[in-house]
């Protein structure tokens, strides 16, 4: 349980780092200011797709990262609360890189446009492709469970049947003329 614990708990810390990092990168879309309320300037924008995008590369290797990580440090332990973790606190990760990130606003504060005298601001940073927050727990014990079957293949007895003493010899000294011989 300690382990799970302190997976999900290192894992939610960095999402609030990662949140920062997201504010920070990704671009804010514009919007005009009316008199009913702020519009979408540009209904055709790249910046709301910009946003998921780097919200998904950010969370994405950080996945990546911890995945390989937790790998390492439960190597010589138990793996199973680790790999829970991960996915647990991944999905914690992301969820407050997403809360974090919109909160923060650090990003660009100014919007430029050609063409309006309307009043122009930078809108709010948040996500349209709410798919994106399962790339961090996703990658992470994805990373973790491929790293365990190399190593799991790599050590496995079924790798060297018949403990190592094929009865049929070597495959690479295998020649079918041996087999076929003179009749």
């Amino acid at each position: 349980m300690r382990d799970f614990v302190i997976t999900v708990l290192v894992l939610a810390l960095i999402g609030v780092v990662a949140g920062i990092l997201w504010s920070l990168a990704a671009p804010r879309p514009p919007y005009v200011v009316t008199g009913r309320g702020p519009l979408l300037a540009d209904p055709s924008t790249q910046a709301l797709i910009a946003a998921d995008g780097w919200f998904a590369v950010i969370t994405g290797a950080l996945g990546l990262a911890c995945g390989a990580i937790g790998y390492s440090v439960s190597r010589g332990g138990r793996p199973l609360p680790v790999v829970v973790g991960l996915a647990a606190g991944g999905l914690l990760g992301a969820y407050l890189t997403l809360v974090v990130g919109e909160a923060v606003n650090l990003g660009a504060v100014s919007v430029t446009a050609s063409g309006t005298s309307a009043s122009l601001i930078a809108g709010p940073l948040g996500l349209t492709a709410w798919g994106v927050l399962f790339a961090w727990p996703t990658l992470a014990a994805g990373l973790f469970f491929a790293l365990e079957g190399i190593a799991g293949y790599r050590d496995s007895p079924l790798r060297r049947p018949f403990g190592g003493n094929d009865p049929y010899g070597p495959l690479s000294s295998y020649d079918i003329s041996d087999r076929t011989g003179d009749r």
